[in-house]
């Protein structure tokens, strides 16, 4: 086990819509964050770039059980009996315990937690159940019409202080993104992780960073790192994936190896272009802005 957005309980970072309840809140310890003024650990992984969260602190609050622990093994032994697949994505983390010292315990991430929740029969947990079934509705209607997810996506930016203009060009980046990966897609690449390592090269090729060092230089974490990208960095991404599909198409690159070195190829185009803009301008085209402290001022942002 290892590293959108937030808390758990912070349900609109991860899913864009409303949190369950009102009395939600974070404390200023990013590693422990409340729930009905109960404390619910949580640890960093920067090799998954995920939060994962103490079970026996979400047994504590949702089944009101005095021994959340003797409650957690018993769950725990009912879904392994059932062959349940939470059980299998249980792992274990160490957490500051109540000693101050830093021990093992169960660890989930965000999925398998709202997984495990409806495992839980507590009145607690109806209104996370509520809303995980709101928005599993929402996505199945998506899945029938796409153009709602989009209209979701231009919401979410909207309120996150995306000018218009931005929000055309994030649209276009994703539509030229589609057409690359389904290209890969029918060409032999196969996993995700070809996937994921295909796009670095891109984006290594045409900023001179991986994705994780272009996240650290804006201080992303969980974040998706193209919502918090500048235009020129989002016209920059989409010209090297735009350059990695037509050579592709062109060389018909097939499976993992082909397309790898075409990545490398298209990534260079967008770089060199890159290169010559900022030597004409002495401006950097990649850079440390992003939308998270001061999201409203999107012109700033813009004109980089």
């Amino acid at each position: 086990m290892g590293d959108n957005r937030r808390p758990f309980l912070v349900f609109n970072h991860f899913a864009g819509v409303g949190p369950p309840q009102k009395n939600i809140m974070e404390e200023n310890n990013k590693l422990v964050v409340l729930f009905d003024n109960q404390p619910v650990r949580r640890e960093w992984s920067q090799k998954d770039e995920k939060w994962y969260f103490s079970v026996v602190d979400v047994i504590r609050v949702l089944a009101q059980n005095e021994r959340p622990r003797k409650y957690w093994d018993d769950l725990k032994r009912k879904l392994n009996q059932e062959g349940s697949e939470v059980s299998e994505k249980i792992g274990q983390l160490k957490m500051v315990a109540e000693d101050g010292k830093r021990r093992f315990t169960d660890a989930v991430d965000v999925e398998t937690l709202l997984r495990l929740i409806q495992s839980i029969p507590s009145p607690k947990a109806e209104p996370f159940k509520l809303w995980l079934a709101k928005v599993g509705y929402e996505r199945m209607q998506e899945t029938i019409d796409p153009e709602l997810s989009m209209a979701r996506a231009r919401k979410n930016w909207q309120m996150r202080g995306h000018s218009d203009k931005w929000i055309q060009q994030r649209m276009l980046s994703i539509e030229v993104r589609n057409k690359l990966t389904d290209y890969w897609a029918d060409n032999g690449v196969e996993k995700a992780d070809e996937y994921a390592r295909l796009t670095n090269i891109i984006h290594n090729e045409w900023s001179g960073l991986t994705v994780k060092g272009h996240k650290n230089l804006k201080g992303l974490k969980q974040q998706n790192l193209r919502d918090h990208m500048t235009d020129a960095e989002l016209i920059f991404t989409a010209l090297a994936e735009l350059s990695t599909r037509q050579i592709a198409q062109k060389e018909q690159a097939q499976g993992y190896g082909e397309n790898k070195s075409v990545a490398h190829k298209g990534g260079k185009i967008s770089g060199n272009a890159r290169k010559q803009l900022e030597k004409q301008t002495g401006k950097k085209v990649v850079t440390k802005e992003n939308f998270l402290n001061n999201p409203k001022e999107t012109k700033k942002l813009s004109a980089n």
